[in-house]
């Protein structure tokens, strides 16, 4: 059973950058699909990004595509997060998730319950 911990959220300006950090424990990491969740006040946790057990196949939500990059290091059992050009619709709790199923081809699981392990979550505050 792997256990997931994130880092690095914080409050920032609208238009400014931060870098999440998800580590890893117990498994074996890179038999895991990886992805980023996040959950508005009042809202359903929903997608954000996701990649393959290796790292090669990367997916995102059409609405963080071009601003957040995905990027994981199999020999430090760890998942990133860069996220810039932030807009204060992106303020929200942001998780990180792993689940054993193999991404298809370019396509990873986006579906929130496919994610069998989840961290406890990291604040990120946008103000305009």
């Amino acid at each position: 059973q792997v256990q997931l911990v994130e880092s690095g959220g914080g409050l920032v300006h609208a238009g400014g950058s931060l870098r999440l950090s998800c580590a890893t424990s117990g498994g074996t990491f890179s038999t895991y699909t990886i992805g980023w969740f996040r959950q508005a006040p009042g809202k359903e946790r929903e997608f954000v990004a996701t990649t393959s057990f290796s790292g090669g196949v990367k997916n995102y939500a059409d609405s963080v595509k071009d601003r957040f990059t995905i990027s994981r290091d199999n020999a430090k059992n760890t998942v990133s997060l860069q996220m810039n050009s932030l807009e204060p619709v992106d303020t929200a709790v942001y998780y990180c998730a792993a689940t054993r199923l193999r991404c298809s081809g370019y396509v990873c699981s986006k579906r929130r319950a496919d994610y069998e392990y989840w961290g406890q979550g990291t604040q990120v505050s946008v103000s305009s």
